[in-house]
């Protein structure tokens, strides 16, 4: 039922094709971020219409509500909520780190990690509540979600060499636990490389990780405040040393400029809640740079968002009815802004694959990576 091939590669970067239950995926790719079983300001129907290959759930924010029992009964997260292609689920550890409201001096988090498991307060309501290894994959079985993650330890930015070092060992620990409870054959689990910001211990972790002889491998841990170019270092690190011919996700990763760097390196699967939080707040992604629709200077421009670009609300609207919507805070200026965005970035993955089967890939993310240095008006 799955299956993961690379079928051309232009230096480090590849295209690649991974086989699900619930469809096929081209690699590189980027997952929208469908934290409560939607992606935000957006209908199925709309990210299949822009191409969507898949979209992540996450198992803390599921787990809340509508909870287990539901999505259980509705028979499995793709029946819940309607969605016929691949979905991948996220263990909800980071979640339980970084939505923690109880704050050290330092701002740290004051989750309590044992070896068992952590403790953490929800979000929503202040309860407390106990994730394991083993329950974290338990509901993701009842998920029935193609793609399913381990718990790990998140450490954050800046943090010690002797806590990464716990946190790595806890993963690995977490992750033998993991693979032990896991019982469906119609999923498949990725182990998650841990390490911090250590060169040393990220390749550690990498090799230790394989040892485990998973479908895939995640690189977790970044994109938690750390400087732009220590991410991609360690993400090189990592991909250098895990298996060619398994899928490499990189976790929570992020801006158009960071795909492009990543896929560079070797990674094939991204995810990231950027492309929709930034469209409800305004800012477009497009061809000539990013553009803050709620600027006075375009009261009265009656030109596309991006005029290179084919989505829905380029080819009907304009730049000063997007700015019109979202000062009178209609609902539709979400919609319009969410649509343009996620059809950029899939587009702009599109494009990567095409670069890397025709050997140009280089000259590809370096156009790119110009264009998207500019701030329009």
């Amino acid at each position: 039922m799955f299956k993961f091939e690379v079928l051309k590669a232009d230096g480090k970067a590849r295209r690649g094709r991974l086989y699900t239950p619930h469809g096929v995926i081209e690699t590189p790719v980027f997952m929208p971020v469908g934290t409560q079983g939607t992606v935000k300001a957006m209908i199925h129907k709309l990210l299949e219409d822009i191409g969507t290959q898949i979209i992540l759930g996450n198992t803390y924010h599921l787990y809340l509500r509508p909870g287990l029992e539901v999505i259980e009964s509705a028979g499995g997260l793709h029946n819940f909520i309607g969605w016929k292609k691949p979905i991948l689920t996220d263990s909800g550890g980071f979640q339980v780190f970084s939505l923690a409201k109880d704050r050290l001096k330092d701002g740290r988090s004051k989750v309590k990690v044992e070896e068992d498991g952590v403790y953490f307060k929800d979000h929503l309501a202040g309860d407390t509540h106990f994730f394991t290894p083993e329950f974290v994959i338990k509901a993701q079985e009842i998920f029935g979600s193609d793609i399913i993650m381990p718990l790990d330890e998140c450490v954050e930015y800046p943090t010690t060499y002797a806590y990464a070092k716990s946190a790595l060992e806890r993963t690995l620990r977490w992750l033998d636990r993991s693979i032990k409870a896991k019982t469906r054959e119609d999923q498949v689990l990725f182990g998650i490389v841990q390490g911090a910001f250590f060169e040393d211990l990220r390749r550690e972790s990498a090799l230790r990780t394989m040892e485990r002889e998973l479908f895939g491998y995640a690189i977790g841990g970044l994109s938690v405040g750390e400087p732009k170019e220590i991410m991609i270092e360690m993400a090189q690190l990592v991909c250098e040393e895990l298996p060619w011919e398994k899928p490499r996700y990189l976790m929570g990763v992020g801006m158009p400029e960071d795909l492009l760097m990543a896929i560079g390196v070797g990674v094939d699967m991204f995810d990231c809640v950027a492309p929709t939080r930034m469209a409800r707040t305004g800012t477009l992604f497009t061809s000539q740079g990013k553009l803050n629709i709620r600027k006075e200077i375009y009261k009265k421009d009656f030109s596309p968002p991006d005029p290179e670009c084919d989505c829905y609300t380029c080819q009907n609207f304009s730049r000063a009815y997007l700015r019109h919507l979202f000062h009178a805070e209609e609902i539709s200026a979400y919609i319009l802004n969410t649509i343009h965005n996620l059809h950029f970035y899939h587009r702009l993955m599109e494009g990567a694959r095409k670069a890397i089967e025709e050997g140009n890939f280089d000259s590809y993310r370096k156009g790119w990576l110009e264009r998207l240095s500019v701030a329009v008006g």
